[in-house]
């Protein structure tokens, strides 16, 4: 892109927090709801003024704008307002291309550090390399015990990445937005899984099935 960092800092500075007057019908929502409407609005602009032809093309007129903006005050909304102005940063840093929300979400992710968080990519490696017992392992957060516990760590020890990854990507962006919702994660104890077992390795596996067709008289 010809904008340089130092033109993007100051295009967020410049843009006027009294952004929300404009209409964004974003609905009812908790207290943090009016500085999340202010920075999406400064979002679009950002993206108003470095995709110009392309951002008129998108939005036609102002009611494609308008839900275009609660589509993506919903689905952002975990994030904090830092986050989504480094994501929308980071994009136009990266991209000659208007973004999608998706693409938008991934740059508001690779912010996560500065919120304790780990990006989901770091998050996912972890919960796979991650030692048995589950529970006396050193998480960099418990949001990821708890994706890699509701994405199953058989799944995760097993399964290739291409069909792992998403479910844990779904787990862990829900727990995000119910993280941003003031709801609290904890650890379990780690004498609750004194009893637990490594997952079975690949030889294993096989091993098990094989037994468990001869036992059914099933063909091998």
């Amino acid at each position: 892109m010809d904008n340089s960092n130092d033109l993007i800092d100051q295009a967020v500075r410049d843009i006027a927090p009294s952004s929300t007057k404009s209409a964004t019908a974003a609905g009812p929502a908790p207290e943090r709801t009016t500085h999340l409407v202010d920075t999406i609005n400064q979002v679009f602009a950002l993206f108003r003024l470095n995709y110009h032809n392309q951002f008129y093309s998108a939005y036609a007129d102002t009611e494609l704008l308008n839900q275009a903006k609660r589509l993506w005050l919903d689905a952002l909304g975990h994030f904090s307002s830092e986050q989504i102005l480094l994501g929308a940063k980071r994009v136009i840093e990266t991209s000659d291309y208007l973004p999608t929300l998706n693409r938008m979400m991934q740059c508001c992710e690779s912010s996560h550090d500065a919120q304790g968080l780990p990006s989901p990519r770091e998050a996912y490696l972890e919960a796979c390399n991650a030692p048995s017992p589950k529970a006396r392992f050193h998480w960099s957060h418990p949001m990821v015990y708890h994706a890699g516990l509701e994405t199953g760590w058989y799944r995760l020890a097993n399964e290739p990445e291409t069909s792992s990854y998403p479910v844990f990507l779904e787990h862990y962006r829900r727990l995000s937005r119910e993280l941003a919702r003031g709801e609290q994660l904890a650890l379990p104890n780690p004498s609750d899984d004194t009893n637990e077992k490594p997952p079975l390795s690949r030889e294993e596996s096989r091993q098990r099935l094989a037994e468990l067709k001869s036992v059914l008289k099933l063909d091998v």
